[in-house]
């Protein structure tokens, strides 16, 4: 099979190689998928790199964990699968060295989802970290419904999915973004309210928004950075979640602020989601996939993510286009030419 790979970590273009792999053999209980699309995400740029002495944990890696396309083969002891059944995986490449940037991946079919047909299988490539993420940090702390939720960093992959798995929930959404595009994007995943925060003072506007009462909920991608606008708005008894820190990776944690509102402080790591936690997600996500809501009203499909393709031979580019901050979307990698 054709595959993009890396024996050791480094810069994009110095370590990723493009060229032939043997196809892996197939378990009793696992799936190969013919893919049609690899989505790239920011943590596979970090295991590439070694962020924060993330070691390179095999010989051969072939990145990515997200990806689409269609089964081509089960295993003996596999049931709800079929060949030819377009799918949606997810955690390829977690604690595996084979990843979804290759023609082909065999996979545990507990990490094969069903696509419906309504959703390309492009996007379909981008739906398992963002999706699984949005969902932690939205829903595990109980229902939304008649909540506020601020979402910080609207316009990314992970705040575009809880922007629409929040409304999805029926909770009010506030989010942020860093630009006009951006905002305009966030509006289309129906965020009732959009926060320029390069224009506006994001905790003025939330607290103006909420007339002074702040919001329930907080799905958070800078967290050391947002810190002084979260103990501006986040309500008693709130909570806030956490997916990223990047520009701040050991922040000062203000323990009394915290804790004499009675907040929660939410750590999201999706790759390590306790299983009742991950079947949880992943039967919500489905639902929302296939346009029922939670209380069974029909909605219009998710709205597409997709910044730009490219195709496998420039898995590189790809990497470095996303490293760059320009994607205004999800960077996704033709795996089938």
């Amino acid at each position: 099979m054709r595959a993009a790979w890396y024996e050791k970590q480094g810069a994009a273009r110095d370590v990723l190689q493009i060229g032939e792999q043997p196809a892996q053999p197939l378990g009793e209980n696992e799936v190969r998928v013919r893919l049609s699309f690899s989505g790239l995400n920011p943590s596979d740029l970090k295991r590439r790199v070694g962020f924060n002495g993330q070691p390179h944990a095999f010989p051969i890696i072939i990145p990515n964990s997200d990806g689409a396309g269609h089964i081509s083969e089960v295993g003996s002891q596999v049931h709800g699968h079929a060949v030819g059944d377009r799918v949606w995986v997810f955690n390829a490449q977690w604690k595996r060295p084979f990843g979804t940037n290759a023609q082909e991946v065999v996979l545990p079919a507990r990490l094969v989802q069903p696509l419906p047909e309504r959703i390309s299988l492009a996007y379909g490539a981008c739906i398992g970290i963002p999706a699984l993420t949005a969902h932690r940090a939205l829903f595990s702390d109980g229902p939304i419904a008649g909540k506020t939720v601020l979402i910080q960093g609207g316009a990314g992959a992970v705040g575009h999915c809880a922007i629409q798995l929040a409304r999805w929930g029926g909770a009010r959404v506030i989010t942020t973004v860093s630009s006009r595009q951006k905002a305009e994007k966030a509006h289309q995943a129906r965020a009732h309210h959009v926060i320029n925060y390069t224009e506006e003072d994001v905790a003025e506007k939330v607290l103006s928004l909420t007339n002074g009462a702040g919001v329930d909920r907080i799905v958070e991608v800078a967290f050391g950075q947002n810190l002084p606008t979260t103990l501006k708005v986040l309500r008693p008894h709130g909570v806030i979640a956490c997916y990223a820190s990047d520009r701040q990776p050991t922040p000062a944690l203000p323990f009394y602020a915290f804790m004499m509102k009675n907040q929660t402080l939410r750590w999201v790591f999706m790759y390590e989601l306790l299983p009742a936690d991950l079947t949880a997600a992943l039967s919500d996500i489905c639902l929302w996939l296939s346009g029922v809501g939670p209380d069974s009203a029909v909605l219009g499909p998710p709205v597409d993510h997709i910044d730009r393709v490219f195709p496998l031979q420039d898995t590189a580019l790809a990497h470095e286009y996303l490293e760059s901050g320009a994607a205004g979307g999800n960077v996704v990698i033709a795996t089938d030419g």
